[in-house]
């Protein structure tokens, strides 16, 4: 817990209350060391609900998505830009990586990036995207330290999206699913494993990004309660070629930690000594007695698993 009980019942009444002044007399806007690393469970946390906030340094997941958009009603959105910004200026030592999601930038989402930026979070999520345009006017918005992420939720955006990494500080695209369906006039009863709608959205939206060196994050499946069909999910995804997936529950992030961080670590690191072994006789193309033909692209292979360990 960040704060005491009491701090935090007085937090949430000042969210109820929309009373600014309660959180002008704590907030103290410092510089913070932007963490920029690799995430597989990003959950989100309700800015408007003092107690999820609280907890930001119990969670499991590797990244926290504070959620000024959907969720929030349009009275509170301020409100919970502020609470949103009290935590954010507490030590950061044992908290996952802080992501803000704002809203659209023509909604709200300018002034949000204003007051955020005297913050500090990791990154700032733009949803509803639809065209680099944006994402440059994002860039430009946003203080040069902090990182840009954005939702893939329109057919602009799924279209264009191989071409909106303009600068390393563009590190994740999320896919929303259901908005995106919507746009593109899809039922969003497809919505299940093995469709090939869904199969086609899913890996050219992997592809995509990856090309264009953007982390893909896959969709955040509603039915929170129904963890079976969840981990289905996961272990599809991870199938595919996914590292990262949106939680909106604890016990989808220990689901999500638990597949898409197990790796053979043992086999990665025998093929990288055998293929170093070899190349240094010469020979970068060989059968190995325990995992058959090992040659260079079987060596990057295990290389980049190894990242990931």
């Amino acid at each position: 817990m960040i704060f005491d009980k009491q701090f935090v019942d007085n937090i949430q009444k000042a969210i109820d209350t929309k009373d600014e002044s309660f959180f002008w007399r704590y907030l103290s806007p410092k510089k913070q060391e932007i963490r920029k690393r690799a995430f597989s469970s990003a959950l989100m946390v309700s800015a408007h609900k003092a107690k999820h906030l609280n907890k930001l340094d119990e969670l499991e997941c590797d990244a926290a998505i504070i959620n000024l958009e959907d969720g929030v009603a349009p009275e509170f959105k301020r409100i919970a830009l502020l609470a949103a910004a009290l935590f954010l200026q507490q030590k950061r030592d044992n908290m996952p990586l802080l992501i803000v999601r704002i809203n659209p930038l023509q909604e709200g989402g300018k002034e949000e990036i204003e007051i955020l930026n005297r913050f500090y979070p990791d990154s700032i999520r733009i949803p509803k995207v639809r065209n680099l345009v944006e994402i440059k006017e994002g860039l430009k918005l946003i203080d040069d330290a902090i990182g840009l992420d954005f939702s893939v939720e329109t057919k602009e955006a799924f279209e264009r999206l191989h071409t909106f990494k303009q600068e390393s500080r563009v590190g994740a695209a999320f896919l929303g699913i259901l908005d995106l369906l919507s746009d593109l006039t899809i039922p969003q009863n497809l919505l299940k494993i093995g469709n090939p709608t869904i199969d086609y959205i899913l890996a050219r939206f992997l592809v995509d990004a990856k090309s264009a060196g953007i982390e893909p994050v896959s969709f955040v499946y509603q039915d929170y309660k129904n963890l079976d069909e969840f981990e289905a999910w996961c272990r599809y995804e991870k199938d595919m070629g996914f590292e990262a997936k949106a939680c909106i529950s604890p016990e989808q992030v220990k689901i999500v930690n638990r597949i898409f961080k197990s790796f053979d670590k043992t086999k990665a690191l025998y093929i990288k000594k055998r293929f170093e072994e070899m190349k240094r006789q010469g020979v970068t193309g060989f059968v190995d007695e325990k995992y058959g033909f090992i040659d260079e692209p079987i060596y990057k292979d295990a290389l980049n698993t190894l990242r990931k360990t």
